[in-house]
């Protein structure tokens, strides 16, 4: 199993968000799932901002790109290479004003990419090229935004998430939400970080199942086969 592992806190050894993708990758080995990671953080290698040349290129036939074309799109195209090449998805970000970090939407934008992770049906539709991929989402919030919260309205970022990705093939996301953090008491963040924790271990649970009964199908699968 190949997990792609994306932190897009600006804190680093402060940052809960990338505490908890941590703790939930160790969930997963001792839940004895076997997997390598392809880690990135894209605070340190932000994929660069769309500009006028990345959208001409983008949408200019593959065929008839130039050089310089090709060149501006290098970055994107192996990113998306990265993306598509991974089995499971763990995104680990903080909530900056009730939205995503500005690096994340530059990781969006970056791998939303025609012919590459979406394509076109005959009708004219798109269809996203995420589909087998298991995703998670791990955000930590200052302020409370859960249901019947006063802040509840203002979470921008859970829809934001399921558009962008849904619109690239995944239908059904996984989110654990650290909340809240920032403007809390001790016992309350205390409380907060270990509802997170717990949902984490849930979904560890859950993929170990699923990777585990695949398996046991591509053996039968295989058995049948050689018989």
């Amino acid at each position: 199993m190949r997990i792609m592992h994306v932190d897009a806190s600006a804190k680093r050894e402060r940052s809960n968000s990338r505490a908890l993708s941590r703790y939930f990758l160790e969930r997963l080995r001792e839940e004895r799932v076997e997997f390598e990671v392809d880690y990135l953080d894209v605070t340190v290698d932000t994929p660069p901002h769309v500009t006028e040349a990345f959208a001409i290129a983008t949408y200019t036939a593959a065929n008839e790109r130039t050089a310089a074309m090709k060149a501006t799109l290098a970055a994107s195209d192996a990113l998306c290479a990265r993306l598509l090449a991974a089995d499971a998805l763990v995104f680990a970000m903080p909530m900056y004003n009730w939205s995503m970090p500005s690096a994340f939407k530059a990781f969006i934008d970056s791998v939303t990419r025609t012919g590459l992770t979406y394509t076109f049906a005959d009708d004219g539709s798109t269809v996203g090229q995420l589909g087998r991929q298991k995703v998670l989402f791990i955000t930590s919030r200052g302020a409370d935004l859960r249901a019947g919260s006063p802040y509840e309205s203002m979470d921008a970022l859970t829809p934001a998430l399921k558009a962008a990705f849904g619109f690239l093939g995944v239908s059904a996301p996984g989110f654990v939400d650290a909340q809240p953090l920032q403007f809390a008491n001790p016992e309350a963040r205390a409380e907060a970080l270990e509802r997170a924790r717990g949902e984490l271990d849930a979904v560890a649970t859950q993929w170990a199942k699923a990777v585990s009964a695949a398996h046991g199908d591509a053996q039968q699968l295989q058995q049948a086969c050689v018989e």
